[in-house]
């Protein structure tokens, strides 16, 4: 089976970090470029964060470039409550061992998808949706090429930025707007199903049974992130929303989804952001968009510890050489 190529446009975060590892360590996933976007943090902090992961993980050989500092339009929002005043607060994090892409995150996204075939890569954007909507303004021909976007962001029952939005999405509306309107095939990964994926202490246990320095990084990655969803949602286990994309992408079958008609809210008094979802007919419109609904938790979370696994025995391995 040939690996799918994905894009990873992210703003670690810890559930970011863990995405980054799922996409490095589970085979089936080719992760051919990195790209980071204001949005947990700051754009200085998110790709000092990702560049972290990658050192952590032994990721050397991706392209890492920083994108876009703040939304199109609206003023800057952050999430220090959840993700700590560095973005990743909880582990030490590791010096970079590489530099940054001298590229904007967008325009590694178009270089890479131009470069190779239609059909070829998937995006994946686990943050404001920035960056995607900058590349789909400056190449258009993209929208084509791209064989679909998995996006985190979104929910057809609640937010958690506001009662009506999901923080991605409220981060910049317009260019969610722009994405789920785009002739491209888009998949949400909304709360709705990222709320199934919780690090409960048997996942971290089993985690912390391989027993190597990646793992007891991730250990404390969920140490932090299991005491932040606590103290400000009141959640007794964290749900790691970023790497559901990676593992619908890499077995289909981990997720359920439904088709419906979905847009982005700009304009409501109490709703901005909010991702309108029809799964019938109520707006007399086609569906655009596969709503993820339903999460096999332990297949998921059996694939995640085993891409950790997989990372720590190859940095041990290049570690013995």
């Amino acid at each position: 089976m040939t690996p799918q190529k994905v894009i990873l446009d992210c703003d670690p975060g810890h559930d970011d970090a863990m995405a980054l590892l799922l996409a490095a360590g589970d085979p089936r996933i080719e992760l051919v470029a990195i790209t980071t976007c204001a949005g947990n943090q700051t754009l200085e902090k998110v790709t000092r964060n990702a560049l972290a992961v990658c050192a952590a993980a032994g990721i050397d050989d991706v392209p890492v470039a920083a994108g876009a500092a703040g939304p199109l339009v609206r003023t800057q929002m952050v999430a220090p409550d959840i993700h700590g005043e560095s973005g990743l607060d909880g582990p030490v994090l590791p010096a970079p061992t590489r530099s940054i892409d001298p590229r904007h995150a967008a325009q590694l996204i178009i270089d890479t998808v131009m470069a190779h075939e239609p059909g070829e890569i998937v995006l994946v954007p686990t943050g404001p949706l920035t960056n995607i909507a900058l590349a789909m303004r400056q190449e258009p021909r993209i929208v084509e090429r791209v064989k679909r976007v998995v996006l985190m962001g979104g929910a057809y029952t609640r937010g958690n930025r506001t009662p009506a939005a999901e923080f991605n999405i409220a981060a910049d509306p317009e260019a969610a707007y722009a994405v789920f309107d785009g002739a491209w095939p888009v998949t949400m990964v909304g709360l709705d199903l990222t709320h199934q994926a919780t690090a409960t202490q048997d996942v971290v246990e089993r985690i912390r049974q391989i027993g190597s320095p990646l793992s007891d990084f991730v250990v404390e990655v969920l140490r932090f992130f299991t005491s932040s969803y606590k103290e400000h949602q009141g959640f007794d286990a964290p749900p790691v929303h970023d790497p559901c994309c990676i593992a619908l992408i890499a077995d289909p079958e981990v997720v359920t989804t439904e088709d419906a008609f979905v847009t982005v809210e700009l304009t409501g008094t109490w709703t901005s952001g909010m991702t309108v979802t029809d799964f019938g007919n109520a707006y007399g419109r086609d569906h655009n968009t596969q709503v993820a609904t339903v999460l096999d938790r332990d297949r998921f979370w059996d694939m995640t510890i085993e891409a950790i696994r997989t990372l720590s025995t190859a940095r041990q391995g290049g570690a013995a050489s």
